[in-house]
Parts: C-alpha cells; sequence; structure tokens
C-alpha cells in the first residue's frame, strides 16, 4: 500500500471519529479544497480554515449523522482516489440522503494539497427541499 493512501485512509478514519484537528493537521497550509456544483457548499476554499468553516462546521451543525465512507481507494504517485458513499439526515427537512462519491485528493510531501469532490448532487438536493 502507498504512502499517500495510508494517509487518504487515516484521513477518512479521523473524520468518521470527528478528529477534527486530525483531519485539518494532514491539509498543506494552502490546500484547495472544491467542492462539487449543486453541492450545498459548493465552491473552492483555501487553506484549512476555510474548509473547516465553509464545509465542516456546516456539515457538523446541519446535518445529522453526516458520514464519508470510502469502499474502494485508488492510488497513483500523488493522487489518491477514493470512492464511496454519503449519507445523513439534512435538520431541517428531516429528509436522508445516500449518494455515491468520489474525492480526487492530491499529495505533496506527505501534505494534502488539493481536493475534488464528485457526487451526486440531486440525491443530495432532494434531502434539503
Amino acid at each position: 500500500m502507498s504512502a499517500n493512501r495510508e494517509i487518504i485512509e487515516k484521513l477518512y478514519a479521523g473524520f468518521a471519529a470527528g478528529d477534527v484537528p486530525a483531519v485539518l493537521g494532514s491539509f498543506d497550509p494552502e490546500i484547495n479544497w472544491t467542492e462539487a456544483a449543486g453541492f450545498p457548499y459548493a465552491g473552492t476554499y483555501i487553506g484549512p480554515d476555510a474548509v473547516l468553516q465553509n464545509v465542516f462546521m456546516k456539515l457538523a451543525t446541519e446535518w445529522e449523522g453526516f458520514a464519508a465512507v470510502p469502499s474502494t481507494y485508488v492510488a497513483e504517485g500523488d493522487t489518491v482516489v477514493a470512492i464511496g458513499e454519503y449519507s445523513g439526515k439534512f435538520n431541517a427537512t428531516g429528509k436522508s440522503m445516500k449518494s455515491p462519491m468520489v474525492h480526487v485528493w492530491t499529495l505533496k510531501d506527505g501534505r494534502i494539497v488539493n481536493f475534488v469532490q464528485h457526487c451526486d448532487t440531486v440525491l443530495v438536493q432532494a434531502a434539503l427541499t
């Protein structure tokens, strides 16, 4: 198993355990984080604090039991792709969702420098309305 894949696997384990400091600690200070168009937090955020405020805090406060669970990893050089599923219940509507997801991670010198989210945003949006 590649070192980069291990870093990403540990990141998901940290996220699942609610260890946000460990997750943020794996980020490069200038990380580029892109949420998919159509996702509630769509946009590109630069730096760990921007990701914390614009994505992680909203997932923690607007959703019950939000989870991103990879089932497959593909690693090639500095790129790791995680394929899996999102799930959770949106607090404002009480609606639950499950959506396939693909995350593309880029690492440099053991630090995460880039993240791009891909998911079925129609399934996510259905929980919001």
